[in-house]
């Protein structure tokens, strides 16, 4: 018997579709709303490490991810110089184990459309530009309204709703996001044939300017720099600042710079990291994903953490028959130090390079794949 019947999970980016996911193939009842209006609205590219490419295969899309991503198992770190010159060649450890590739470029909506089209097909409901608006919980279930009208009651409730998580300021939790003092600018175009793996470019104006193949056809392209105010620049501004930071990048940049000719696929955000202190649960609401946990993309784990939280809440929640302290304490005690030391591990890399620190990157690097390589 599960421990609950029927969920509520808000949020349909990684952690909260696999939840669905999870849930619902175990024959829980689930409901899964969404605020933006469509799947094509969730977010921009993603790296998955092969521990996140492990959890896909969990979930049932492993085959349907790869072929819409772009699998390699090497990065390549380059020079700023005219000629773009790789530097080294590094092997990227196989988190997942032999089975999948080290890594993994994928388009989010591909891959929210891929997990939202397996959630439907377990059973999931999910409805879109809908979120709640109110919770009430007491001591057998969560009443919850939402922002059509409409209302139910759920067994339990998962927060899955992001860096600025509506659910948690409706528990009344204050966390602190931190600004960590990077900027990123984003931008997609075609693939480059020369481009077929992640390419770091380190030192000239920017700390990084890399891109990854995000599918035969595509290419996600960044460039981080300090963080400052870009707010008030016009779309137009905007990518006339992404191709004039990128004017000392060369190599396979100079091929995708002539494609950077759309400002609106172009967009700059500030990296943020925090934790939340365990328990991430408030009696029968949860906190999951970005809403618990986020960090720099430094050591391209965000989205295998969300993924794994799903797993092991799913896990959980369908492997015991009641919903009390010692399944959240088990869901804790699984979770929340290794979320942390991602975050810890992705800001000190962040902080190495604000500081122009050569700290130990092989050591850091390889002490977080030793750590994921292990099934959460």
């Amino acid at each position: 018997m599960s421990a609950v019947q029927n969920v509520l999970v808000v949020g349909g980016g990684l952690a909260g579709a696999a939840t669905a996911v999870h849930l619902a193939a175990a024959g829980v009842a689930v409901d899964l709303v969404e605020v933006k209006p469509d799947v094509h609205a969730l977010g921009s590219g993603i790296t998955l490490q092969g521990n996140a490419l492990r959890e896909l295969d969990r979930l049932g899309v492993w085959e349907a991810a790869r072929e819409r991503g772009y699998a390699f198992d090497v990065t390549g770190i380059r020079a700023p110089d005219p000629a773009g010159s790789v530097v080294v060649e590094v092997p990227d450890a196989r988190t997942g184990g032999p089975a999948y590739p080290a890594a993994m470029g994928m388009t989010r909506p591909d891959l929210a459309g891929i997990l939202h089209d397996r959630a439907t097909e377990v059973g999931a409901k999910i409805r879109y530009a809908t979120t709640s608006t109110d919770l009430r919980q007491d001591a057998d279930g969560v009443d919850v309204t939402f922002s059509d009208g409409s209302a139910g009651r759920y067994d339990l409730v998962v927060g899955a709703d992001g860096v600025r998580s509506w659910t948690r300021r409706m528990l009344g939790i204050q966390l602190e996001t931190r600004q960590t003092g990077m900027g990123i600018w984003r931008a997609f175009g075609p693939r480059p044939a020369g481009v077929t793996r992640t390419d770091l470019f380190y030192g000239g104006p920017s700390y990084i300017a890399g891109y990854c193949p995000t599918g035969e056809d595509s290419v996600y392209a960044y460039i981080v720099e300090d963080a400052q105010d870009r707010s008030t620049l016009t779309p137009d501004e905007q990518l006339a600042t992404m191709r004039q930071l990128s004017e000392a990048y060369h190599g396979p940049w100079d091929e995708i710079r002539s494609t950077l000719t759309d400002p609106s696929r172009v967009n700059y955000t500030w990296f943020e990291s925090h934790v939340l202190p365990s328990p991430w649960n408030r009696g029968r609401v949860v906190l999951i994903g970005d809403a618990a946990h986020t960090c720099p993309p430094t050591v391209a784990q965000g989205g295998a953490q969300a993924l794994e939280d799903a797993a092991v809440l799913g896990e959980l929640l369908t492997g015991r028959d009641a919903l009390d302290e010692e399944l959240w304490d088990a869901f804790h005690g699984r979770r929340f130090d290794r979320a942390r030391t991602v975050v810890e591990a992705s800001d000190q890399l962040a902080q190495w390079q604000l500081d122009h620190v050569q700290g130990d990157v092989p050591a850091l690097m390889r002490s977080v794949a030793q750590l994921v390589s292990q099934p959460a």
